[in-house]
């Protein structure tokens, strides 16, 4: 499998698109003067406490109060209450972590109000973005991601990822971890850690310690909310969780963004830093590389044809999503049991497509075509869980019921991608109304003729943009219209037939590309 990232920034926005063999997959968006939030470590301030929720809402400086569950505290949480206290009121008291002696778990059962109090100061991780109408949901289980690792302060414990096959390979990096992590630290081991030597993990477990070590230095006299420690932006997060070998290519349109990519793959796998290219082309990267736009139109509508004229129906509810799957009108050249299972297994590629590239949480029902045979069934099940096995968000899937209903289940961290592909027709604006195409050839001329008199220092050279039908009729036959302009008003034409210009736009400019309607 080949991988390429393309980055297309914009004045307000910075737009991640994640191809898989040239397909489209993943898609994110970040608002430039919006910080991706989360992972990000906060300094908050307990605003209530909900005892019939077991839960409080916490002030992040968010325009909602993020929600803290009891069970989200995580077992280490009186250590971490005791250990932020010191950091904050007496910052030179403060011990390293490792010489820290930690208090016993607090009680898994327990009341949120035996362990928070309204105004109390409490140091937490946002672990989901504001969704709707809900604030951000919060854990005090602090995690600190690298590409390898995960650090997780006031833990002994050391995981290692299950998507390493190999029991010996899974052994030796259990007991490599646990001979070099410092006391009072735990591990995860992820998947990107195979066969890695020991110098690598143990300069990640020092450069991961370091970083909550700057996070309780950031806490002295704080006063909350306050940010103590960020996530990295959304295109150093998705290189680090996803960059290996199968990368092709990383292409950004900003010399800015261009830097810093190269700069951190340069530091995570200094042999991939020269996949990293820089596009200065006018035309947007999305339409130069792998017809992006193209693929964004096609894939983000609530109809999505994925074979043979067989097609997905994608709705949300204010409870969960549903997907149906139809045959649509292919041909059926085999028995019904036989096609229904053909149709279903090629939906599942494009459903589990479809849930990484909308980044669709919580609920998903799909309503297959009906089997009767249980093997049929069986296999499909099989086949949705291959295709989702490449999804790095949690997700539970269930076998089919009794009327070929899947239910899968999807962490939700942030909303639902969303992507307009409705346009407002550019001919009419929507009023359903056009000016009469047999005047457009003399509306042109008219506006050709008042920039050349209004203008007496503008060059004998124009650009004119129209769409390819409007380009074709100028341009047609041996004595064409835009010849009998040229020699009527003696200046050289260039027609540039643009595809998204509507019938009756056009527009004038000068060999530098600047409009001239407007004179």
């Amino acid at each position: 499998m080949n991988n390429d990232l393309v980055i297309n920034v914009t004045e307000s926005e910075i737009v991640l698109a994640l191809l898989e063999d040239k397909q489209l997959v993943e898609i994110h968006k970040e608002k430039r003067n919006k910080h991706f939030c989360v992972g990000d470590i906060y300094l908050g301030k307990v605003k209530k406490i909900m005892p019939a929720l077991n839960a409080a809402f916490v002030d992040v400086g968010y325009e909602k109060d993020a929600f803290l569950h009891y069970q989200d505290l995580g077992p280490q949480f009186a250590t971490l209450h005791k250990y932020a206290q010191i950091a904050i009121d007496n910052p030179k008291n403060l011990k390293p972590l490792q010489s820290f002696n930690l208090l016993p778990e607090i009680n898994k059962k327990g009341k949120i109000s035996e362990q928070l109090s309204s105004g109390q100061r409490v140091v937490v991780q946002i672990s989901k973005e504001p969704i709707s109408t809900k604030g951000p949901r919060l854990t005090s289980e602090i995690s600190i991601a690298g590409r390898n690792l995960v650090l997780l302060p006031f833990s002994d414990k050391v995981s290692v990822s299950q998507k390493i096959k190999s029991k010996e390979e899974r052994e030796r990096l259990r007991q490599l971890i646990q001979s070099i992590k410092p006391k009072n630290y735990g591990i995860i081991v992820r998947t990107e850690a195979q066969s890695r030597r020991v110098a690598v993990l143990d300069a990640e477990i020092k450069s991961l310690v370091e970083r909550w070590e700057t996070a309780c230095k950031v806490m002295a006299n704080g006063v909350p909310p306050k940010l103590l420690a960020g996530e990295m932006d959304a295109t150093s997060t998705i290189l680090r969780d996803t960059l290996n070998n199968s990368y092709n290519s990383v292409v950004v349109n900003d010399p800015a963004i261009y830097h810093e990519a190269k700069t951190f793959i340069g530091s995570i796998a200094p042999e991939k830093e020269k996949i990293v290219k820089l596009d200065t082309d006018k035309i947007s990267v999305f339409d130069r590389y792998f017809n992006i736009n193209k693929q964004i139109k096609t894939l983000f509508g609530k109809t999505v044809t994925f074979k043979n004229g067989a097609y997905l129906i994608l709705e949300h509810t204010e409870a969960l999503f549903v997907i149906d799957v139809n045959s649509g009108n292919r041909a059926n050249n085999v028995d019904q049991e036989a096609n229904a299972l053909e149709v279903n297994l090629a939906a599942a590629d494009e459903i589990a497509r479809q849930l990484r590239l909308r980044d669709i949480g919580g609920i998903i029902v799909v309503d297959f075509i009906d089997m009767h045979k249980n093997e049929n069934k069986k296999a499909l099940y099989d086949k949705m869980r291959e295709v989702m096995a490449t999804d790095r968000t949690k997700h539970n899937i269930l076998p089919l019921s009794k009327f070929c209903l899947m239910q899968i289940t999807r962490q939700r961290v942030r909303p639902e991608m969303k992507m307009t592909t409705m346009e407002k027709c550019p001919c009419c604006n929507g009023t359903g109304e056009i000016t009469s195409t047999i005047l457009l050839d003399d509306e042109i001329e008219d506006t050709l003729k008042n920039i050349l008199t209004q203008n007496n220092n503008i060059k004998k050279k124009l650009v004119l943009k129209v769409s390819p039908i409007v380009a074709a009729y100028l341009t047609k036959g041996i004595f064409s219209i835009r010849l009998k302009w040229m020699l009527k008003y003696k200046v050289w034409i260039k027609i540039f037939a643009d595809s998204e210009y509507g019938f009756i736009r056009y527009d004038f400019c000068d060999t530098d590309g600047k409009p001239l309607n407007n004179y």
